[in-house]
């Protein structure tokens, strides 16, 4: 059982009693060690003589003691079809029957890709919500579950949705907004600050989301007394009569969700993953499954003539219960002097500060057409293309003309002109100036931007290779805002670069928390996961990648190197096939050709990269020799990446196709001159 915490869950027998089959021990080990470092009691049988009267007895009184049963399920549980767990499984399904149905006692996890619907478990299992958790890496988000159904009053709150993202498809297309009056967009604005105020009124009133208390210097601070408050702003509805005003409805939904994520201990999933359901309707509880949110915002909008009429509503995944809904209609005019004074108000109503600014002077916003254009560019980097990040940044230029002053535009300019960098639509040393002109402007304008810090950390990370000072940065960004996605996103991405892989992965899991459907974000994990040697998770996180966005670029070529790690060339060689970027298929059609022995398709392939491509990817290149025990192009085409500045060299430590190289006195003098510990 281990040490006993201090600060341990009191019941009978265990709190919470985890059943499995042998071969997933270590996958459940991992569960146990993390819910009872959280101080929760956890029953964990590793004994692999299972059988007897009196240990038979023991468990059989386990079972009825305990308070949350836990079946892991996977591939290995599917393929026993004996097994005692299936008897510790039935005696959990005969418990339930004399249980109330409000009653919370089975939690199913899942550790690999076995699917829900698949799964060879009882019926009862069905009925409830499943977490996964891939090789049982536990997330802060079910500890906090856990942690919640285990307290006296946990029948009466509303579960919090698992991380399940099955059959999740991209929905991130790509929209050319038509241009639309500037008076309207007045006052869907201030239509939309009004409804955060309200919906913001209700989360605090009515759910009690904050308690506040008065400081020596009359400041008040606020701290969440529930973690399980997370929302989700979805798409609004356009029922205009012509159908015309998707573009307001969108920018509406922004602005709530932006002005909600001031709120502090108030997780806000981001709009990248809650636009994935426009133009769907499914259930809330899928809903709050695939984004972990436990409430959502929806609402629709309806323009006609010279008036705007909104509706909106605040409801509960866990059931379905409506908490709150409003109606709004209002008279077309510039009205922006009325939203700074609905902002003012909220922000003294909810004693509040957004870092060492008050939300009031947060929220000021001075020109219509810039805040427009602003919503434009977002719309335009969505399509996370070289058109889109284009388009996204003249939108954004433009937005700065005419409010220079408007800090979320400058920040998402800086953004796109990273993403340029880094997917190699512009020189290096051409997007490293650009993108770090942009980012000392932020500092300048507000040096308490997260997001400012966060991207700094990642230049200083990607192109200057100054781990120390990316590490101070990231750290600095994060304690300014601790649910920021970038700065999540810079910390995980460091400590990836620098091989603590265990670090990497529980940030990038906690970025996940945050915009569960976001491919990028995935497509690193699953990256970090191969650089650890941890291919079987790797493949999971590079299928669940691509099945939120089959075209994303590199992610067949990612998944077709793990199963070369994984010794399934032919596999390997179907995914490089797919792969929509003609460089990295050429350069994994060459590393799959070689697996499977067909050395002279290999050469084929490999020239023509060189000849195409070796102008911008020579560490792809130089991994590709690596892989066929190249050595000594391996290094020439590595030093050109190192002078090149290549995005991808970073990722140097763990790289598996360069395996062959690190007994090599070369290698080690190369992670040296990176500056990286070797």
């Amino acid at each position: 059982m281990g040490a006993e915490s201090p600060n341990r869950v009191r019941t009978q027998g265990g709190a919470v009693f985890l059943s499995y089959a042998s071969q997933d021990a270590e996958a459940t080990q991992r569960i146990c060690d993390a819910l009872r470092a959280a101080g929760i009691e956890v029953w964990f049988d590793k004994s692999e003589l299972r059988g007897g009267d009196a240990w038979d007895r023991q468990i059989r009184k386990q079972i009825h003691e305990c308070t949350l049963f836990v079946p892991v399920i996977s591939a290995h549980s599917d393929a026993r079809r004996e097994g005692y767990f299936r008897r510790e499984w039935k005696l959990a399904v005969d418990r339930t029957h004399d249980m109330s149905e409000r009653v919370a006692f089975v939690l199913p996890v899942v550790i690999d890709d076995t699917s829900d619907s698949q799964a060879d478990v009882p019926d009862r299992f069905r009925e409830v919500q499943w977490t996964r958790l891939p090789g049982g890496e536990t997330t802060s988000s079910f500890i906090e579950r856990v942690g919640r159904l285990l307290s006296p009053d946990a029948q009466a709150a509303p579960a919090p949705a698992s991380m399940a993202l099955s059959g999740s498809k991209n929905a991130l297309a790509a929209r050319k907004p038509a241009r639309l009056p500037r008076r309207s967009m007045s006052a869907l604005l201030a239509v939309g600050v009004t409804l955060a105020v309200a919906i913001s009124y209700v989360v605090v009133d009515k759910f009690g989301l904050f308690k506040h208390t008065a400081t020596t210097d009359n400041t008040a601070v606020s701290s969440a007394i529930g973690a399980e408050k997370s929302i989700a702003v979805l798409p609004f509805v356009d029922l205009s009569e012509k159908h015309d005003q998707e573009y307001f409805a969108d920018g509406l939904a922004e602005e709530i969700s932006s002005l909600l994520s001031t709120l502090p201990d108030l997780k806000v999933i981001s709009r990248t993953s809650s636009f994935q359901f426009k133009g769907q309707n499914p259930d809330l509880r899928t809903i709050g499954a695939q984004l972990g949110a436990a409430y959502v915002v929806e609402g629709s909008v309806r323009h006609y003539r010279e008036r705007v009429r909104v509706t909106a509503q605040l409801i509960s995944t866990s059931n379905g219960v409506h908490r709150w809904s409003e109606n709004y209609e209002r008279n077309i005019g510039d009205i922006l002097k009325m939203q700074q004074d609905i902002a003012t108000a909220l922000g003294r109503a909810l004693q509040v500060e957004v870092g060492a600014v008050p939300w009031e002077a947060a929220s000021v916003l001075t020109s219509t057409e810039a805040y427009t254009s602003y919503l434009r560019g977002l719309h335009a980097l969505d399509q996370f293309d070289k058109a889109g990040f284009e388009e996204a940044v003249g939108y954004f230029e433009h937005s700065l003309t005419m409010d220079p002053g408007l800090l979320r535009a400058r920040e998402s300019l800086a953004l796109t002109e990273f993403l340029q960098y880094a997917f190699g639509f512009v020189e290096p040393a051409v997007g490293a100036d650009v993108t770090r002109r942009d980012i000392d402007r932020i500092l300048k304008e507000d040096p308490r931007s997260a997001t400012g810090h966060a991207l700094r950390a990642r230049l200083l990370t990607t192109y200057d290779w100054d781990w120390v000072a990316a590490q101070r940065e990231a750290d600095l960004a994060l304690s300014l805002a601790k649910t920021n996605y970038v700065a999540i996103y810079a910390a995980a991405d460091l400590a990836g670069v620098l091989g603590q892989w265990d670090k990497s992965v529980k940030l990038f899991r906690e970025a996940l928390t945050v915009d569960p459907l976001d491919a990028d974000t995935r497509a690193e994990l699953a990256s970090t996961l191969y650089r650890a040697g941890r291919f079987a998770e790797a493949q999971f996180e590079s299928r669940r990648l691509l099945e939120i966005r089959p075209s994303f670029s590199q992610g067949h070529f990612g998944l077709g190197l793990v199963l070369l790690a994984q010794k399934e060339p032919q596999a390997a060689m179907s995914e490089m096939d797919l792969e929509n970027d003609a460089g990295f298929r050429l350069l994994g059609v060459a590393m799959a050709s070689y697996a499977l022995g067909r050395k002279a398709d290999s050469d084929a392939a490999l020239y023509r990269a060189e000849h195409d491509y070796g102008q911008v990817m020579p560490y792809q290149i130089a991994c590709v020799h690596a892989f066929r025990s190249e050595a000594d192009a391996a290094f020439q085409w590595l030093d050109r990446a190192y002078a090149y500045k290549d995005y991808l060299i970073q990722y140097i430590k763990g790289e598996w196709a360069l395996k062959s190289l690190e007994g090599d006195p070369r290698y080690t003098a190369f992670l040296r001159k990176m500056n990286l510990p070797e």
